[in-house]
């Protein structure tokens, strides 16, 4: 199991990742755009990050650009991302989370692998991936 950070963007997360790059001497990883997303955003929209990882010593998180439907505020910026090998365990984990809380995706099959968003109650965001 891994847990890491999600940074979210309002349309500067490739800014944002280039100056934390400089910053902390780290590289901008497995970078991907709305381009080729069967995702609903505005065409303005394409070239925005919807996933990166950013690389270093000592430095290990990922971030990207919310789609337009999905206000960003402070409080909602971070999540709390988990990867899990195990497709139960991490539907277990996600409905453990998720409990008391409020789901926002369904823990379900995407074209990545399974994943599932919720707040937990405690008000903090998580994002359970699984690519089995």
């Amino acid at each position: 199991m891994n847990v890491q950070a999600y940074l979210a963007f309002n349309g500067n997360c490739q800014e944002a990742l280039s100056f934390y790059a400089d910053l902390f001497n780290a590289q901008i990883k497995n970078r991907q755009t709305y381009e080729d997303k069967k995702i609903d955003v505005p065409s303005s929209y394409r070239q925005k990050l919807q996933h990166a990882e950013l690389k270093g010593k000592g430095v290990d998180f990922m971030a990207y650009d919310a789609s337009p439907d999905t206000p960003i505020n402070h409080g909602n910026q971070i999540h709390m991302s988990v990867d899990i090998n195990n497709v139960e365990e991490a539907k277990n984990l996600f409905e453990k989370l998720s409990q008391k809380g409020q789901v926002h995706h369904n823990f379900r099959e995407r074209e990545w692998g399974y994943f599932g968003r919720c707040t937990d109650r405690f008000g903090i965001n998580w994002m359970v991936n699984c690519d089995n």
